[in-house]
């Protein structure tokens, strides 16, 4: 059985149409600012970025930690060093002497393979340190970028939000006088199909933009005024009104 409801109460889906519309345009823009986009691009680069700061940071430690023990490690050469060198000249066995001697040219060589050693180690850690300042610095500018973005993107959502409030609003003030088994066909229309109710104008549905067959509005015709029509070509409520031209 046909759903009946008068013409002023299918007229009111008109304007509550127009008010869903609105909402629905405003949500779309609220979630399609121009800085969303680059927001989440940034929060993806980010993480690339914080990872390698993590991973130049542990290559910056391994490096330091590199030095420390080199310097260590010539330090206990030193130490020896100077040991054998106090020995040599306190000793007056010829065999201790030699046996010293020799260990301190051992030691010297030693220390200068050491020397080098830190020296390069010294080089890695600064090169460390310096990639780990880039890698820093550009997840900064990054950061940087993405919240002031962030920061213009809620300034305009600031707006968007309450027009959307405001749209709502008027939605809800439109929907209310609407008979409630009306209004469940109109949500449920518009949940399936995206609108729930479209003028008839000029024998055309403005929401499908197609015009009707001779045959749909020679039944459409015969129909009472009050019988709740769904357009065959939108699936929403078809509303009759002066501008139908039937």
């Amino acid at each position: 059985m046909a759903l009946k409801a008068t013409n002023g109460d299918q007229r009111r889906l008109l304007v509550l149409q127009e008010a869903d519309t609105r909402v629905v345009r405003l949500t779309a823009k609220l979630k399609s600012l121009p800085q969303v986009k680059r927001i989440a691009e940034l929060d993806a680069q980010l993480a690339l970025l914080d990872r390698a700061v993590l991973e130049r940071l542990g290559a910056n430690d391994d490096a330091a930690a590199e030095v420390a023990r080199i310097e260590s490690d010539v330090k206990v050469v030193e130490a020896r060093l100077a040991k054998d060198r106090e020995r040599l000249q306190s000793t007056n066995d010829a065999k201790t002497a030699t046996a010293t001697e020799h260990e301190i040219v051992t030691l010297e060589r030693r220390r200068g393979e050491l020397e080098d050693l830190e020296l390069e180690a010294m080089q890695a850690q600064e090169d460390a340190a310096a990639a780990l300042e880039a890698a820093r610095a550009e997840a900064q500018a990054a950061r940087d970028e993405r919240d002031r973005l962030e920061a213009e993107r809620a300034a305009e959502a600031a707006g968007l939000e309450q027009e959307l409030a405001d749209a709502r609003a008027v939605r809800d003030d439109r929907a209310a006088p609407v008979p409630a088994d009306l209004l469940a066909l109109y949500e449920k229309q518009r949940a399936r199909y995206g609108i729930g109710a479209t003028l008839l104008q000029h024998r055309t549905s403005t929401a499908s933009g197609v015009e009707l067959t001779a045959a749909e509005l020679h039944q459409i015709r015969q129909a009472p005024e009050d019988e709740v029509i769904i357009d065959p070509n939108s699936s929403a409520i078809l509303v009759r009104t002066e501008e139908s031209g039937i």
